[in-house]
Parts: structure tokens; C-alpha cells; sequence
């Protein structure tokens, strides 16, 4: 075993640096390029929803070039799902949405388990950051909930005026989501009209 391992510290030590420095480029360089392909699919093939944006604590200032964001939909009862076991922290949950008649997508239930759904209610993918009881964790009776929708990145010097915009309620996020649950945001409404767009690649 032993000769094992020299031989192959022997075998990695003749290997030049130029080529294992290589090596680590094109590695990163295909996981850039995996991230860049799964953002682009859930764009291209989710299906659109319009979530309203809530304010947000003034204390929870904007962070660099880009503004945080929080939804109706961040915050929920458990429902049926409260008191049972969370299994972990960031528990994974499924969030039933359901267009009103404004044609903004509102959550009609939360489930541990995708269920099934249909047209036009959307199954979306949240984590529950935080969970109840100790020693074993269960669902609270209302559950924070993070879709990876929480922040958007901006053009420098234009945080402030959307952030202002989302604390008077008047900035609307479109998301696209798969019908594995996982989502992007797509654009940004001002006022009900596009500000900024996320392109296809």
C-alpha cells in the first residue's frame, strides 16, 4: 500500500505545473459553463409568474449593486405541515401558486413533497432556513421561505431607486420556473413595465 501511494506521489510530482495549472482552468471553466447552461434553461423553458415584492427592514441596506428582495410568498402559514419533522436545517419545501385575478401569483399551499398541479397553478422550490423544537426539528406554524429570488443585481447607482419603488410596493418580479420547482428571475416591473431583463445567453 505504501508503494502505492509513492508511486503515485512519484507519478504526480513528474507531472509539469503548466499542465496541472491547465487542468484547473478548464475545470473551472466547465463549471462556469454548467452554471451558465442550468440558468439559461430555467429561463428559456420556465414558465413565467409575477410576484409582488414586500418592503424590507430600511436596516437592511442595500448591499453593493444589488437590492434585496422579499415576497408575499416569503413568508407563509405551515398549514398541514406544521409541527411535523423539518428532517434539517434549510429543509426543502414546494410551494403551491395560483394566479388572483390581478394576475399575480399568490401561494394556495406548502408541501414537504412536490404534488401535482395544474395549469395555471406552478409548483416552486423554497427553503426553510429555520425550524422549531429541540432536540428534534419540526416545521414552525409559519414558515420563512427562500426561493433564491432574494436579490438582484443592478446597474451601479440604480439600487436605491428600486429599492425605494419595492417599499412602496410598486415593483413586481417575474420569475421563471421549471416544473422541477427551481426558478429565476426573469425581469423587473416598474409600475408594471419592464426595467431590466435577464437575457437568454
Amino acid at each position: 500500500m505504501m508503494e502505492l501511494v509513492a508511486s503515485v506521489i512519484r507519478l504526480w510530482q513528474r507531472i509539469p505545473k503548466a499542465v496541472l495549472f491547465g487542468v484547473a482552468v478548464l475545470v473551472q471553466c466547465v463549471l462556469l459553463v454548467l452554471m451558465v447552461a442550468d440558468r439559461m434553461q430555467i429561463l428559456r423553458e420556465g414558465r413565467e409568474v409575477t410576484l409582488q415584492t414586500q418592503p424590507v427592514d430600511p436596516r437592511d441596506l442595500l448591499r453593493g449593486d444589488y437590492v434585496v428582495l422579499r415576497y408575499d410568498i416569503s413568508q407563509l402559514p405551515a398549514g398541514a405541515l406544521a409541527g411535523k419533522p423539518a428532517g434539517e436545517r434549510n429543509s426543502v419545501v414546494f410551494v403551491k401558486l395560483a394566479p388572483n385575478v390581478n394576475g399575480l401569483y399568490e401561494a394556495v399551499s406548502v408541501h414537504a413533497e412536490p404534488v401535482a398541479v395544474t395549469a395555471p397553478e406552478v409548483l416552486i422550490r423554497g427553503r426553510v432556513p429555520y425550524s422549531c423544537g429541540s432536540p428534534g426539528r419540526t416545521f414552525c406554524d409559519k414558515l420563512t421561505i427562500k426561493y433564491g429570488l432574494e436579490s438582484y443585481f443592478v446597474p451601479e447607482g440604480e439600487g436605491k431607486k428600486l429599492e425605494q419603488a419595492r417599499n412602496q410596493q410598486k415593483l413586481r418580479v417575474v420569475a421563471a420556473v421549471l416544473p422541477s420547482g427551481r426558478a429565476a428571475i426573469k425581469r423587473l416591473l416598474l409600475d408594471g413595465e419592464p426595467v431590466y431583463e435577464e437575457p437568454l445567453y
